[in-house]
C-alpha cells in the first residue's frame, strides 16, 4: 500500500507550526503565556553571545514582541516554573518536565565521569564534599565562589579549576540545581533546597521504559513529523536503539503512521507521524518578516532545515574571521514559510544603533521593496527591543550569494 505524502509546503507548515512561527507573532509573552510558550516548544536553549541580544531572548521575543528578558528571568528564578539542564545544550525547561530528567541525571553520572577523567584535570571527584558543604554550610554559589586556591589551567574557557568541573558534574548528575544567573555565571543550591520534594530523585522511581515513553511522544508532538533518531536527539536522553524501538511498537499499536514528506528538492524522506498530521493546510502564513536565532528550535537540526526550507546554515562563530563565508553570528530570515535570507547585524550600544552590515537573499528570492519594507519593519522592531535609538544600513550592505 502506499504511503500517505505531505507535499513540502504542507511539511513547512506542520513544522512551523509545532514551532509557533505559522501564526502572527502576538500575545503578553510573561506569566503564564510565556510558560506556555516555553511548554509548547519544549525547551529554550540558553546561549551566552549577545551580539543583538541573547538567543533564548530572541527564541522567545520572535514568537512574542511584548516579551523581554526580565519576564524570562521572573518565571525562571522567582516563580520557579522553569528549571535549567541539558538537552543537546544548556536549556531552560518546563519544571513539569523535571520528573523525567531522572533519567538524564542517572546517564549523565555515568558517562561524564569517565569522559570527563581524560577531558578535564585530575582531581574535580576529591572536591564534590567540599562544594556541596560550602553550599550547605553558605547557601548558594557561582564557580568564583568554590576552588579559589585552585589554579586554573591555560587551554581557553573550558578548562576548569576541579572545583568548577565538580560544580558541573553535581549538576549534570542532578545532585545541584541551577537556580539563575549572575550575568552569564551560573548559580548552584542544593536540588532539595530548590526542588519541590516529590519531584525529586529519591522521591519518586526513574521507571526508564516510562520516560523514554514520554520523551518519544512529547518530541513527536513539538516536531510535527520525525525519524527515530530526529526524535532520540530532540531530548538527547532517549538512545537511537530506544527510539527506534518506541517508534516499531507504536506503530504497531496504530498511534503513529509512516508516510512520506516531500523536501525542498522534491526528495521523498519516510518518517513517522500522528495519524492525520498535515491533512489541511492554510492558504497562506502571515507574511512578515522575522529575525531568527541561529539557535532557534526551528534550526537547531541543520540539515532538517536544508531538506524541509532549501536553507544550509551554518554558525561562524568559531570559523577563523579570514574563512567565514558571511559572518560571526548572522541571523536567518523568516518570512511567511520561507527562509529568504540571512543578515549580518550588531547592536552598537555605545552609539545607539542596530547597525546593518550585510545581507545575503537567497538564490529565489528577490529583494523587492515589498520585502524591503517588511525588513525595515522588522529592524524598528528590534531596536526598540534591544534598547537602540536607530537603524543604521552600511554601504554596500545588500549583497549576492
Amino acid at each position: 500500500m502506499a504511503l500517505r505524502r505531505l507535499d513540502n509546503r504542507t511539511a513547512r507548515y506542520v513544522f512551523l507550526d509545532r514551532h509557533a512561527l505559522a501564526e502572527t507573532p502576538a500575545g503578553p509573552g510573561k506569566g503564564d503565556d510565556l510558560s506556555a510558550l516555553i511548554q509548547r516548544l519544549g525547551f529554550v536553549q540558553v546561549d551566552s553571545i549577545n551580539t543583538l541580544a541573547r538567543a533564548h531572548d530572541m527564541i522567545l521575543y520572535s514568537r512574542r514582541p511584548a516579551y523581554r528578558p526580565a519576564h524570562l528571568k521572573r518565571l525562571y528564578e522567582r516563580d520557579r516554573k522553569l528549571f535549567e539542564h541539558w538537552t543537546h545544550d544548556a536549556a531552560v525547561i518546563p519544571m513539569e518536565f523535571y520528573p523525567h530528567w531522572h533519567l538524564k541525571f542517572r546517564r549523565d553520572a555515568e558517562t561524564l565521569k569517565s569522559r570527563w577523567q581524560a577531558a578535564r584535570r585530575e582531581g574535580y571527584e576529591r572536591q564534590f564534599q567540599e562544594v556541596l558543604s560550602h553550599i550547605r554550610d553558605h547557601g548558594p554559589a557561582c564557580s568564583s565562589d568554590v576552588g579559589k586556591d585552585e589554579r586554573k589551567g591555560s587551554g581557553g574557557w573550558w578548562d576548569w579549576h576541579p572545583s568548577k568541573t565538580a560544580l558541573e558534574y553535581l549538576w549534570r548528575s542532578g545532585v545541584l540545581t541551577v537556580i539563575g544567573r549572575d550575568g552569564f555565571r551560573k548559580r548552584y543550591d542544593l536540588t532539595e533546597r530548590v526542588i519541590e520534594a516529590h519531584l525529586c530523585p529519591g522521591a519518586m522511581d526513574c521507571d526508564a521504559a516510562a520516560t523514554v515513553d514520554w520523551l518519544c511522544n512529547a518530541a513527536l508532538d513539538r516536531l510535527g513529523f520525525a525519524t527515530s533518531g530526529e526524535l532520540a536527539a530532540f531530548w538527547d536522553i532517549a538512545t537511537p536503539v530506544e527510539a527506534k524501538d518506541w517508534c516499531a511498537r507504536t506503530e504497531q499499536a496504530g498511534e503513529i503512521e509512516t508516510l512520506e514528506v516531500e523536501g525542498a528538492d522534491g526528495a521523498l524522506r519516510r518518517v513517522f507521524a500522528r495519524p492525520g498530521t498535515g491533512v489541511a493546510a492554510p492558504d497562506a502564513l502571515p507574511g512578515r518578516m522575522r529575525v531568527l536565532s541561529p539557535f532557534d528550535p526551528a534550526l537547531r537540526d541543520r540539515k532538517r532545515a536544508e531538506r524541509l526550507f532549501g536553507f544550509h546554515y551554518r554558525i561562524e562563530v568559531f570559523v577563523p574571521a579570514a574563512k567565514r563565508k558571511y559572518g560571526y553570528y548572522v541571523f536567518p530570515l523568516l518570512e511567511g514559510d520561507q527562509l529568504v535570507g540571512r543578515i549580518d547585524m550588531k547592536a552598537a550600544r555605545d552609539r545607539g544603533n542596530l547597525e546593518i552590515r550585510a545581507l545575503w537573499p537567497e538564490r529565489d528570492f528577490r529583494w523587492t521593496k515589498g520585502r524591503m519594507r517588511k525588513l525595515e519593519a522588522e529592524m524598528d522592531r528590534l531596536r526598540r527591543f534591544a534598547g537602540l535609538d536607530r537603524v543604521t544600513f552600511q554601504d554596500g550592505w545588500l549583497r549576492e550569494r
